[in-house]
């Protein structure tokens, strides 16, 4: 994928993200429920003066599950550790953060559903009864031993909420499901980072950018970003939606906020299978993609916008896929 739509983030992209992130729910733009429903759970716990329940964000990635999780943490005045599942191949890597936390503090888990098994097991006790037993030694030796651990609070954010085993998912006090963001929000998203970015960007140029953000507010701030630097090439003192426009354009993003690899999705089903139903796998190896980023990042959006659609044989375009790119459908 390009940098603008890449689930990956760089060392720019960070610093990038971490200068626009909102601190407190009060300054959280969208999810309006999941604020709410956030900021009474916290209350609550505060109130009662205990850590509180652990929270599961589930949702297509940046739709700010990283950023509701430093919320959290900065709303209760604790610390925040944060890994990711990849990076937790055995119990005792997760045992030895585990046993690190102070009271209250908060842990982050990203990618929760693809921590290793063992530490999944592990994590079980932990998150019911805050005390984890690690094993001592290796065969008929081995004895295991009991350790406490401090009240803390586990954040784990998925964007595959189905993979999670029942057992860790029925541990979370509180589930979100974090939904795609309106244009509005969007908007709002957008004028708040050119804010802070000291832009001056016209109100055309903002809803243009925000109509081809995919509902996600880290592609709006990405796109943002490319359109800046687009202006700062060009000379132009201000973002006009003539600016956006070109910009989008040499960045190949379309006006339903496609890019190269949605396209090249579409243009496999419609013409390389003629239209017929095709597995997960094979549409991967056919674009030279992960199957995992095509189900959990580019799937979702395809979806929402009625572009494809799962059947039991596989994926197939709709009708809307072949009009917006102007092909023909097989009879």
């Amino acid at each position: 994928m390009n940098d603008i739509l890449s689930p990956a983030l760089s060392e720019s992209d960070l610093a990038f993200e971490s200068a626009l992130r909102p601190t407190t729910l009060a300054e959280f733009v969208g999810q309006d429920n999941v604020s709410k429903q956030l900021g009474l759970l916290l209350k609550a716990a505060s109130l009662q003066n205990r850590a509180p329940d652990h929270i599961l964000l589930a949702g297509p990635p940046g739709l700010g599950k990283t950023t509701l999780a430093m919320i959290v943490a900065s709303e209760i005045g604790s610390g925040l550790r944060i890994t990711s599942g990849p990076t937790i191949q055995h119990a005792g890597d997760l045992a030895a953060i585990l046993s690190s936390l102070s009271a209250g503090e908060v842990l982050f888990i990203d990618e929760i559903h693809r921590m290793a098994r063992p530490a999944e097991e592990l994590l079980y006790l932990a998150m019911e009864d805050f005390r984890v037993d690690v094993m001592v030694g290796k065969g008929v030796g081995a004895s295991s031993i009991s350790l406490d651990l401090e009240p803390f609070t586990l954040v784990g954010a998925t964007t595959r909420s189905g993979m999670l085993p029942n057992p860790l998912r029925d541990r979370f006090g509180y589930t979100a499901n974090l939904e795609f963001y309106g244009h509005e929000d969007l908007a709002t998203v957008l004028v708040r980072a050119a804010k802070q970015l000291t832009l001056s960007a016209e109100t055309e140029a903002i809803e243009l950018i925000a109509s081809r953000s995919r509902g996600t507010p880290r592609v709006a701030n990405r796109l943002l970003r490319r359109v800046r630097d687009f202006a700062l090439v060009d000379g132009a003192g201000v973002i006009t939606a003539g600016v956006a426009k070109k910009a989008l354009e040499l960045y190949e993003v379309d006006s339903l906020g496609l890019d190269r690899l949605d396209k090249q999705i579409l243009e496999a089903l419609i013409v390389k299978f003629q239209g017929k139903p095709v597995g997960l796998s094979t549409l991967a190896v056919a674009i030279g993609e992960e199957p995992d980023t095509i189900e959990s990042v580019v799937e979702p959006y395809l979806l929402r916008e009625g572009l494809i659609q799962r059947t039991s044989k596989g994926r197939q375009a709709t009708s809307l896929a072949y009009r917006h790119l102007g092909a023909s459908e097989f009879s």
